[in-house]
């Protein structure tokens, strides 16, 4: 039997061509960016965020796996579906606000709130039911995100929302916050978070050069965002290193507004501080942290050649860059960068 590994990688409508059902041998969970595959297993997590491929004319698929001959476990709820392999889970939760809004006469940030509440009260549910009760890596896909709600930006109702979740299953440890993504995704879109959970804890990772994201001051809302700038778990000999999204801050401000190629330049300079840092803190192999597999997300799909031509400049490590069209948290910022490595 092979060890458990994690396994990150992406099938195409090539690849589900030529291998059929085996593209999905051994996984835990898909995410796709716009549209659904056209088959996949239905015990499998399937996440569609709303957030459309930029520079390709059809859509890959994003596959987490394990490499491990044993079988997974799927878990099914209302709102959930989850997969548990031996080291890792992937689930993905999606709520639609407006049934809830209509159901229980809720005011726009009343239903925002209530869908949050819904999905990680089913998140920590399933996680506290099993073995990887750890948030590792977490995806939150927020319709609108820039759009005020009873006078207030979306974003913000919505951290006020995951704080109170947070509180509630007392995991709201600043300090052991997962490693996270929130952007926009298209209009009409519900409410969807993905996630990685995994058995032992994971290192999080901060940013020297930067103010950590849960002690920003009030000018950026009345409830700071609660998630670490990365997280490294370790995987029997291996690590991965989960960067959350990352953008033009410095300290706590946005820098360089309306300027794409170096707001990018400014995120890239985070992302290789990050790095360096989980190299040196986490100590996951003595060469470090291998390629960097990255999505961009683009306010503006016409900077999409000015972000392309930032990060082929850059000296980062970049194996693959995937571009994504969506919204980003603060609307002064244009771009938003994430990656993924394995040691």
């Amino acid at each position: 039997m092979k060890l458990a590994r994690l396994v990150h990688g992406e099938v195409s409508q090539r690849s589900l061509g030529e291998r059929g059902g085996d593209a999905w041998r051994g996984a835990l969970g898909v995410v796709g960016f716009a549209v659904p595959p056209p088959s996949v297993p239905g015990d499998l997590p399937l996440a569609i965020c709303g957030t459309p491929p930029i520079d390709r004319a059809g859509e890959a698929w994003e596959v987490w796996a394990e490499n491990a001959s044993a079988g997974a476990t799927a878990v099914r709820g209302a709102d959930l579906r989850l997969r548990r392999g031996e080291r890792f889970s992937f689930g993905v939760v999606s709520v639609d606000e407006e049934p809830l809004r209509r159901a229980q006469g809720l005011g726009a940030a009343a239903a925002l709130h209530a869908a949050t509440d819904r999905a990680y009260r089913a998140i920590f549910e399933a996680l506290d039911a099993g073995e990887h009760r750890h948030l590792a890596r977490i995806w939150h896909y927020v319709p609108d995100i820039n759009g005020a709600a009873d006078g207030e930006e979306r974003y913000r109702h919505f951290n006020a929302a995951r704080r109170a979740a947070f509180e509630r299953a007392r995991r709201a440890g600043d300090a052991a916050a997962p490693a996270a993504t929130a952007v926009g995704s298209v209009d009409g879109h519900p409410l969807t978070v993905c996630f990685l959970a995994s058995a032992e804890p994971p290192v999080t990772i901060e940013n020297p050069r930067q103010v950590s994201a849960y002690d920003y001051p009030p000018r950026y809302g009345p409830v700071s965002p609660l998630f670490s700038r990365a997280s490294v778990v370790r995987d029997g000999d291996a690590a991965h290193l989960f960067v959350s999204g990352t953008a033009s801050i410095v300290g706590h401000r946005s820098l360089h507004p309306g300027d794409p190629a170096a707001q990018t330049h400014e995120a890239l300079v985070n992302l290789g501080i990050v790095l360096a840092t989980a190299n040196r803190v986490a100590e996951p192999s003595p060469r470090g942290f291998g390629a960097l597999r990255v999505k961009a997300y683009l306010r503006r799909p016409g900077d999409l050649e000015t972000v392309r031509a930032q990060i082929a400049r850059h000296a980062l490590p970049v194996e693959s860059v995937r571009y994504l069209r969506a919204d980003i948290c603060r609307p002064d910022l244009l771009v938003e960068i994430e990656a993924y490595a394995r040691a």
